[in-house]
C-alpha cells in the first residue's frame, strides 16, 4: 500500500509495500522504487486522474498493481496505489489450463483409436481375424480411458479434499505385501523379482488411498525396470515416523527432471510410458496421497541404476 502526491512523492507506504518492490526506500520519488515499464506507465496513468491496473514480476514473483486517482476540486493531488501478490493464483490457473489441455490430449488419442477401428467394423467387410485385433485394440484402449478418468477423479478428491473414507490404523507391510501379490503376474512378465522387507510400520490413514499410492510406486517399479531387475519394498518404524520405501534397479530418473516427476502427466520417457500404458498421473496421485495423510516424499535415483521413493508418516493420528 503506497500513496503519493501529484508530483509521485511517496508520502506513505507499509512495510509489505516495500518488501515486494525490494527498496527500503520510504521517501523520494515513487518511480525511483519501481523502475519497470508496467509501473511508470501505471502511475503516469494514475496522475492523469485515470484508474490503472497491471500485471509486474519480479525474479519469481507475480504482482497486481491497482491504482487510483485522489481529485480535490476536480484536481488529482495525488494517488492511491495497492500491490498485492496474486504469485499462487496464477500458478493454480497454469496448472489448471496445463491440466484441461493436457486431460484433452489424453482422452482425445485413445477416442481416435476407438473411432477409427469401430468405422472400419460396421462396414461389415473387416475379415474375422482383423475383427478381432481391432476389437482387442479398442478394448485395450477403453481400459486406458478408464484408467485415465479413475485417476482423475482420485486426483480431485485428494485436492478438494472430499474423500468420504475415513482414517483408520493400518500395516504397511501387510498393506505392501498384498500389493506385491497383485503384481506378481506384471512382474514375471517383465521377469521382475519383487519382495517385501523390514519390520512392523503402522500408521494411521485411509486405505484405498494408501492402496494407490503404493500400487502405484510398485507398479512404476515394474514397468520402468530392466530385464531381470528386482524391486524391493522396505517397511519399517520408530516412535516419531513409519516410512515405506520401494527400491527398483531401474532406469533411473535423471536429476534434471527429478523434480517434475511428480506433476501431472509429467513423463519422464514419453514413449515408453505411452508403451507401457500409464496416464501420467500415478506419481501425482502419490504426492497429493503423501500431503492428504501429512507425509513427506524423498526420491533418490541415478540414469542406468534405479530409483529409490520413501514416504515416511508421521505416527500421530491425523484428525
Amino acid at each position: 500500500f503506497l500513496t503519493i502526491d501529484k508530483k509521485a512523492q511517496l508520502l506513505s507506504c507499509n512495510t509489505a509495500a516495500l518488501k515486494l518492490l525490494d527498496t527500503t526506500a520510504q521517501e523520494g520519488n515513487v518511480l525511483t522504487l519501481n523502475r519497470t515499464e508496467h509501473f511508470r506507465a501505471a502511475v503516469g496513468d494514475v496522475l492523469a486522474g485515470k484508474h490503472a491496473e497491471t500485471i509486474m514480476h519480479h525474479e519469481d514473483r507475480t504482482y497486481q498493481l491497482i491504482a487510483n486517482p485522489v481529485f480535490e476540486k476536480e484536481q488529482v493531488i495525488g494517488a492511491v496505489i495497492v500491490i498485492i501478490d496474486i504469485t499462487e493464483s496464477v500458478k493454480r490457473e497454469t496448472i489448471r489450463r496445463e491440466f484441461t489441455a493436457n486431460v484433452s490430449h489424453e482422452l482425445k488419442t485413445p477416442l481416435t483409436s476407438i473411432s477409427g477401428f469401430a468405422e472400419l467394423m460396421r462396414t461389415g467387410t473387416v475379415p474375422e481375424q482383423d475383427a478381432i485385433n481391432f476389437s482387442n485394440t479398442i478394448y485395450a484402449e477403453a481400459q486406458r480411458l478408464i484408467s485415465l478418468v479413475n485417476d482423475i477423479i482420485h486426483m480431485s478428491e485428494l485436492e478438494e479434499n472430499q474423500v468420504s473414507e475415513p482414517f483408520e490404523p493400518i500395516s504397511l507391510q501387510t498393506l505392501a505385501k498384498e500389493i506385491t501379490a497383485r503384481l506378481s503376474e506384471s512382474a514375471k512378465k517383465k521377469n521382475v523379482t519383487l519382495k517385501v522387507t523390514g519390520t512392523e510400520a503402522w500408521v494411521y490413514g485411509v486405505p484405498r488411498i494408501l492402496d494407490e499410492m503404493i500400487d502405484n510406486l510398485c507398479d512404476n517399479a515394474i514397468k520402468y525396470n530392466q530385464e531381470n531387475g528386482s524391486v524391493t519394498v522396505e517397511t519399517g518404524e520408530d516412535q516419531q515416523y513409519a516410512w515405506i520405501s520401494v527400491c527398483d534397479t531401474g532406469i533411473g530418473i535423471p536429476v534434471s527432471q527429478q523434480e517434475r516427476v511428480f506433476e501431472r502427466f509429467y513423463r519422464v520417457d514419453k514413449s515408453r510410458s505411452k508403451k507401457e500404458g500409464g496416464t501420467g498421473l500415478g506419481l501425482a496421485i502419490v504426492k497429493h496421497g503423501a500431503i492428504y495423510h501429512h507425509a513427506e516424499i524423498s526420491l533418490e535415483s541415478k540414469v542406468g541404476e534405479g530409483t529409490k521413493i520413501t514416504l515416511t508418516f508421521p505416527k500421530k493420528e491425523i484428525e
